[in-house]
């Protein structure tokens, strides 16, 4: 036999009030149901917690040594059942949110600030990795939903569409590239290419534009993080494909150029969750802020 909870708050009641009447008052038990609650924690333990003069029950040396313990775990479990109750009706809590890295660079610090704003009782964390690593996260149950670049491969996760996205092939300003304005199949496949890692959405978009046109490519750099893609394209060792997202603030102060191509760059952002998982309020009240921004 393991002491119950029921058996800790009745023993708190007893402990503070030192009378058996008066806690099972309070706790609207019988006092025969009282003492017989200390009567097995103390039986439990394997010796006895209070000191009995006549009708008044007084914490012992043992008694006195867990009552904090006790009042501690009565509290923890009260704050469990306010934050389940409270999280019914308002979002409240820690929502782990994935995002790959387009995504969670240049979407996500925006619409968190904002939901955090207008749920200021609750919490989100984010992570930006590749599209293939947050899809492998959010089916272990790591994070709640995930934000990725493309298609879901992951049978088991639903994959939603959010929101529309294109990508664009730059270079800096000193490349031929940026003189021809627009560029040929035969040009694409002599260029040096600087892109993503496998295993990013951004790269096998590119790879499936790419591809449908027959276009083998050299791949002079595999970066795994956009800025030091730009940096690099910015400084004329090749050409990059990236998101526009990504790439506006660049383009606007024509620090690169867009250069226009034959490829069809299109692709849907998705959210993705695992089938069937409970949604809890601040679940939702996540996703329709996403859905909205869809709208």
């Amino acid at each position: 036999m393991t002491i119950t909870l029921r058996q800790l708050e009745i023993f708190e009641k007893v402990a503070v009030n030192q009378h058996v009447t008066k806690a099972s008052e309070q706790l609207y038990l019988s006092q025969s149901a009282v003492s017989m609650a200390i009567a097995d924690m103390e039986r439990i333990t394997g010796a006895p917690l209070f000191e009995r003069r006549g009708r008044r029950l007084i914490l012992n040396d043992r008694g006195r040594e867990i009552l904090p313990e006790v009042q501690e775990v009565l509290r923890r479990v009260s704050g469990i059942e306010q934050f389940l109750s409270e999280s019914v009706g308002e979002p409240v809590g820690v929502l782990k949110v994935g995002a790959s890295t387009t995504i969670g660079n240049y979407l996500l610090p925006k619409i968190v600030g904002e939901f955090s704003a207008r749920h200021p009782k609750a919490k989100v964390l984010l992570y930006v990795a590749n599209t293939q690593l947050i899809e492998e996260a959010v089916e272990r149950g790591e994070y709640d939903l995930g934000l990725i670049e493309g298609p879901s491969h992951n049978p088991s996760l639903k994959a939603s569409p959010w929101i529309e996205d294109e990508l664009v092939v730059i270079s800096g300003k000193k490349h031929p590239f940026a003189d021809a304005g627009n560029v040929t199949v035969d040009m694409l496949a002599g260029a040096d290419w600087i892109i993503r890692e496998k295993g990013s959405g951004t790269r096998e978009i590119f790879e499936a534009a790419m591809a449908a046109h027959g276009i083998e490519y050299n791949v002079s750099m595999e970066l795994g993080h956009t800025e030091a893609i730009k940096k690099a394209v910015e400084a004329g060792m090749g050409v990059g494909c990236l998101s526009r997202m990504a790439v506006q603030r660049e383009l606007n102060n024509w620090w690169l150029m867009e250069i226009g191509t034959p490829l069809d760059l299109r692709r849907t952002l998705y959210i993705v969750t695992r089938e069937n998982s409970y949604q809890t309020r601040l679940f939702r009240a996540y996703t329709d802020l996403l859905e909205s921004i869809s709208g």
